[in-house]
């Protein structure tokens, strides 16, 4: 990982496993490296050169970057620090940090773009890089492989499987599936995505034709954050298929529907985090460190 040719003073704030990794990794790097909102055996975690804080009375107010989890609430109340049992508000770190630090946080929503407005401090969502997204997309395609193998009572190989959406997870995935010789079907909306589907040498179908095919599936892979396996859709499904989804909130299944037909539903969700917090670890310090040195040029 490239660093900048400046250390950097830098504050994280909570997370999980991955968000460990991506600190002791900066301070590996050479920076300047504060955390809070870890306790107890995971403060172990933390390279000795880490300064460990308990609250904000510890803490300087004046970073290169803040950075908060991704993502950065869970509940909408506090941060997302599930390694300690210490709440920590988002107001808590806008009254204590400077106007001239940046905050750096995963799913940015209304309300801390509001509180970025109001405070006058610069906010960055770091989980909509595109180098965080594409890289994230092989622990969550790996993810999504093992629970597969763990939840059919076959082997993928020689298996149907369906992915749904040819994006950034969705063309991985179905790389990955080929590997181990799954036969493989590529849906999408897009004629340039089925396109690249067919070039890659999949089997390829528009997501308005599922219908046609869904019935013979026997691992469905769903990408796409809408409502794709809806009620005519389901109806069309074997209650031996599997259907893992891996699409963002609102998910892409009709989840109350499938579970009245008896079709297993999985909903795997935040998968670079569970099956591979190194990795991801690495991702998020490596994004954290482009976007600072963006901003350094950038004046």
């Amino acid at each position: 990982m490239k660093n900048s040719t400046k250390t950097k003073k830098i504050l994280f704030i909570g997370g999980d496993l991955r968000q460990i990794r991506a600190i002791n990794e900066a301070s590996r790097l050479g920076n300047q490296v504060y955390a809070l909102g870890f306790s107890g055996d995971f403060k172990q975690k933390l390279c000795e050169d880490i300064r460990v804080i308990d609250d904000f009375s510890e803490s300087d107010d004046t970073y290169h970057a803040v950075v908060l989890p991704l993502p950065y609430t869970t509940d909408g109340k506090y941060l997302n620090t599930p390694l300690t049992n210490e709440k920590i508000t988002l107001t808590d770190v806008f009254e204590n940090i400077s106007p001239q630090s940046k905050i750096l946080a995963g799913k940015c929503d209304a309300k801390i773009k509001t509180m970025a407005e109001t405070y006058e401090i610069g906010l960055v969502d770091y989980s909509c890089r595109e180098e965080l997204a594409m890289l994230n997309a092989v622990p969550t395609a790996e993810g999504a492989i093992q629970i597969a193998m763990e939840e059919t009572p076959f082997t993928l190989h020689g298996s149907r499987c369906l992915v749904v959406g040819c994006g950034r997870i969705g063309k991985i995935l179905a790389k990955m599936l080929c590997g181990i010789g799954a036969r493989v079907t590529v849906s999408a909306r897009k004629n340039r995505d089925l396109a690249y589907g067919h070039a890659m040498g999949f089997e390829t179908v528009s997501n308005s034709k599922l219908a046609a095919i869904v019935k013979d599936v026997d691992v469905i892979f769903n990408t796409v954050p809408s409502l794709i396996l809806d009620f005519d859709l389901l109806s069309k499904i074997s209650k031996k298929t599997l259907i893992i989804d891996l699409a963002s909130k609102p998910g892409g299944v009709d989840f109350d529907e499938a579970r009245r037909r008896g079709i297993k539903v999985i909903w795997a969700l935040s998968l670079p985090g569970k099956v591979a917090p190194d990795t991801a670890g690495d991702i998020i310090c490596s994004t954290i460190f482009n976007i600072l040195e963006e901003m350094e040029m950038n004046g």
